[in-house]
């Protein structure tokens, strides 16, 4: 903008020279010619026509023309009201006086970036703080900022009062208690001689690790009870320490079932009703059995499906790579990168088939 209005005022400049030698008649013909014009102008774009000027177009104009009294812009004939000249010329003097009284301070000097990091960091090491209490940390520190600083720090990062924050979810509860929590869930199934199976298994939540109980085609209390028992003492022997069992509210799950694991000093803890995001690990994995077993095998009856199910817990827990376990398996981690680039180059992977081929495990020739 400020280049072409230095370019406008030049030329305008040699046009007022140029007009010095000219004589009175010759103005007088030349300002007729350009009214006539305009008024061609006017009428071929009409009276609702608007003609949009350049921001230098109107400051050159409103220089020009407010030196002449308002009478005079009236009888002057522009493609603009004389009320638009004027108003051009307020807003160029408002630009003006804004630049001239420009405050040499804007308010007080932005948090320094350090300071900042410091306190999003004492927030998140210390949910229980609150803008009050960080100020206080930041004064032992030796730091000076007011407390109202750090509550806008907060606000801007959305974080909320101290009071919401230390308030436990169902998600805080899963990760911080990961390595005392078990799942299990009953998964239904109907073999080809078209009797329904009831299979009970049951996760790790920190390990991932797969234990199938059993499966029956009538799970009762005894069932239950015994698959419960025998749960107890393969935690015993395997060492895992579990205080947390989370299960459904299915009928199928006897009250005897907490009795034994209350004894084992497991305690046993109920989903919402309808909300099987409260067992999500648990479902997970029903959803893989499904889509990587039972949904692509042909179950005859229950013998069939225990050896199924047997070879599939292998397959999970020795082999299958989990996204949660960095692309480990539950009883195997990962193996270190091939670095080597004539390993890479001749690679020789063997295929082992589990299930007639329905599983397939891959690893490097011995």
């Amino acid at each position: 903008m400020l280049l072409r209005l230095a370019y406008l005022t030049i030329t305008n400049a040699f046009a007022a020279l140029r007009l010095l030698p000219m004589g009175d008649r010759d103005k007088d013909v030349e300002i007729l010619a350009l009214r006539h014009q305009v008024t061609v102008l006017q009428r071929q774009l009409g009276a609702d026509a608007r003609v949009r000027f350049a921001p230098e177009d109107r400051v050159l104009l409103a220089a020009l023309l407010t030196s002449l009294p308002r009478e005079a812009l009236r009888r002057l004939r522009l493609v603009v009201r004389p009320d638009t000249v004027l108003r051009w010329h307020r807003d160029l003097v408002r630009q003006r006086h804004a630049r001239t009284c420009r405050p040499k301070r804007l308010g007080r000097p932005p948090t320094v970036r350090s300071i900042r990091i410091l306190i999003l960091r004492l927030v998140r090491e210390n949910p229980s703080w609150g803008y009050r209490r960080v100020h206080g940390e930041l004064t032992t520190l030796g730091l000076k900022v007011a407390a109202s600083t750090v509550w806008e720090i907060l606000q801007q990062e959305g974080l909320d009062p101290a009071s919401e924050r230390t308030s436990t979810t169902w998600a805080d509860f899963l990760r911080s208690q990961a390595d005392a929590l078990l799942a299990c869930d009953f998964i239904e199934t109907v073999t080809l001689n078209g009797q329904r199976q009831y299979i009970l298994a049951v996760i790790e939540h920190a390990t991932r690790r797969i234990r199938i109980l059993g499966t029956t085609a009538h799970p009762t209390t005894a069932w239950v009870t015994q698959a419960m028992k025998n749960l107890v003492m393969d935690l015993e022997d395997a060492g895992c320490r579990a205080r947390y069992l989370i299960r459904d509210r299915d009928g199928k799950f006897p009250a005897l079932m907490e009795e034994i694991l209350a004894e084992a000093g497991i305690q046993t803890v109920l989903t919402g009703i309808r909300m099987p995001r409260m067992n999500s690990i648990m479902e997970r994995w029903v959803q893989s059995c499904r889509h990587e077993l039972l949904n692509r095998c042909l179950i005859w009856n229950e013998r069939h499906l225990r050896h199924a199910l047997g070879e599939y817990e292998r397959f999970y827990n020795e082999h299958r790579a989990h996204q949660g376990l960095a692309q480990a398996a539950p009883l195997r981690t990962a193996p270190d990168p091939i670095t080597d680039p004539a390993r890479i180059i001749d690679l020789n992977i063997r295929r082992r088939d589990r299930l007639g081929g329905i599983l397939h495990e891959y690893a490097h020739a011995a």
